[in-house]
């Protein structure tokens, strides 16, 4: 999610185990390692004096079409939308007047919508045709009123969710979470103290899981115990070297690939599980004149075809890619 300084005024401004880490510096000055995507269709022309667009938490549903959040929309204005890949077609499914939504993906065990609300506190499920909107978890965790950012399921429909509390407050001391919340909305903090932790995946295994920290340009990883309630061990995994550029939502291929999208750059950077950088995904030179943040992608099921969500000033833009490897449910949502 980008962050809360450039969203729209309601949105209220709305100990590590050290183990071999890899600094990742891609320079992209083979031009081989550099791949430029394609634009697919505009979702979003932005939202006026309120602000920019922000598309967010692409994910495919059972009906094959691509859904997504507008972080910034007012209230009135289509906070869940869907698209279909082959027509174009852009149609909104849910809106109100209060929500925030950063991220959303279905879940595994009951086909319905999730979606993290960082506004509200909350984390709310919809049925994919916009109906039947309900409130899965509020309330404090361990104290603190979360902000919740990304998540993502393990099989058996257990979430897990990046917390940003904190990042309003940078000259405190970190104070972001990883929060795991089962079927029955039982939540328990397994990762704190952690710099603005935005994406979340789990691995080709569903027993790890890679955490991208915004405010530390750094992906963590993160060995689960056998039954996926505690860390088992953690470690600082990538560093990713971007300037005025940071990190934001983060997915995995079959091939256990990671693509880590950014903020202030219009880009998805690409590394294997060893932290070598293998390519980096690009929109068109001219457009990212008017586009300067990629926030996340979703590749269909079984296919390389991916899609990621582009906005700046000119708007919210669907883009399309071919992935290094096919997609699974680590690459569609979250």
């Amino acid at each position: 999610m980008r962050r809360l300084g450039r969203l729209v005024p309601t949105l209220a401004l709305a100990t590590v185990i050290l183990a071999g880490c890899s600094t990742a510096e891609p320079t992209d000055t083979d031009s081989a390692n550099v791949k430029t995507a394609k634009r697919l269709v505009q979702v979003s022309k932005g939202h006026g004096t309120a602000g920019n667009a922000l598309l967010e938490g692409p994910t495919f549903g059972p009906d094959g079409r691509l859904y997504l959040v507008d972080v910034t929309a007012p209230a009135g204005a289509p906070k869940l939308m869907r698209v279909d890949v082959e027509t174009k077609k852009v149609e909104p499914v849910y809106t109100d007047s209060t929500s925030g939504y950063t991220s959303a993906q279905f879940s595994p065990v009951d086909g319905r919508i999730y979606l993290t609300d960082v506004v509200e506190g909350t984390i709310d499920s919809i049925n994919a045709d916009g109906t039947d909107h309900r409130t899965f978890y509020a309330g404090d965790v361990n104290g603190k009123r979360m902000m919740p950012d990304d998540l993502t399921f393990d099989n058996d429909g257990t979430m897990f969710v990046t917390d940003i509390i904190g990042l309003l407050d940078p000259v405190s001391p970190p104070q972001g979470r990883v929060i795991r919340i089962d079927k029955n909305g039982a939540a328990t903090v397994i990762a704190d103290q952690l710099e603005s932790p935005n994406g979340i995946s789990f691995d080709t295994d569903v027993r790890s899981l890679w955490v991208s920290q915004y405010g530390a340009n750094r992906i963590d990883h993160y060995e689960l115990n056998q039954d996926r309630t505690a860390i088992a061990a953690r470690h600082p995994a990538i560093y990713y070297d971007g300037g005025i550029s940071q990190i934001d939502s983060t997915a995995v291929d079959a091939d256990g690939n990671i693509y880590q999208a950014l903020h202030r750059r219009p880009a998805i950077v690409v590394f294997n599980k060893f932290g070598e950088h293998l390519t980096t995904i690009e929109i068109p030179e001219a457009d990212a004149k008017g586009l300067d943040t990629a926030t996340n992608i979703a590749v269909i099921p079984g296919n390389t075809k991916a899609y990621m969500t582009v906005s700046g000033r000119d708007g919210g833009y669907v883009y399309t890619f071919d992935t290094l490897a096919k997609g699974l449910r680590q690459t569609n949502g979250g």
